[in-house]
């Protein structure tokens, strides 16, 4: 193992036993170093490598922090990892979305509010039947962001939010080219909602696999 993999090691064990807890500041680079056994220079290189994916937070003049290891901050660097990735690539990460966000849509089915539900309704009404592409991903992105929290499940929010960000979305309607593509989203997405305020889980999953499915062909059929 490497110097550094392993000072990485042992800093994760710290947090993993509750000897560093979320919010709690590291000890002094000279006392940690100390303490776990290792070079100055190693710790350096692991906290700045723990920093990158939100495990630490250096605060210059300040310290270095655990963060709240919140799954939504922890799972950010996903959104990243698909920006960089081919159409090919894409594709992989869509059908994880089709297997994730049915399940997640037919958990908000009993736990969504009126309010809401009104809310994405007058979302859609404002956005109108031949919105911009940029309206269109941001109409998007709040609809299923909206849906995916009220599945109550944060772990599952987050890995729904990560890859799916305004990028991706931005990155597929660009290349859209289909007449009824943007139609057929909107109906897609009335449909889902009425599942919902009907308090059908089961409803609900069908149509956002529909949904989600369609996504994936549209880009397929652009490749």
């Amino acid at each position: 193992m490497a110097v550094t993999d392993e000072a990485i090691e042992k800093i994760k064990g710290m947090i993993v036993s509750g000897a560093l807890r979320p919010g709690d500041r590291l000890p002094r680079e000279s006392e940690l170093a100390a303490e776990l056994g290792l070079s100055r220079n190693s710790l350096r290189e692991a906290v700045r490598a723990l920093s990158l994916i939100r495990i630490l937070d250096v605060r210059q003049g300040d310290g270095t922090y655990v963060t709240s290891l919140e799954p939504q901050l922890l799972l950010e660097a996903l959104s990243f990892v698909v920006d960089l990735h081919s159409d090919d690539t894409v594709l992989e990460f869509l059908a994880v979305r089709r297997i994730l966000e049915p399940a997640a849509t037919a958990m908000a089915a009993s736990r969504i509010s009126a309010a809401e539900l009104d809310a994405l309704d007058a979302q859609l009404d404002a956005l109108g039947t031949e919105p911009s592409v940029e309206e269109l991903v941001a109409a998007d992105l709040d609809f299923h962001r909206c849906i995916a929290r009220a599945s109550g499940n944060a772990v599952l929010r987050s890995l729904l939010d990560g890859p799916f960000g305004p990028t991706t979305r931005a990155r597929l309607w660009h290349g859209v080219t289909k007449e009824d593509a943007v139609s057929r989203t909107l109906r897609e997405h009335r449909a889902i909602l009425a599942a919902l305020r009907d308090g059908d889980g089961e409803a609900a999953r069908s149509w956002a696999t529909v949904h989600v499915a369609g996504v994936e062909q549209l880009l397929r059929s652009l490749l």
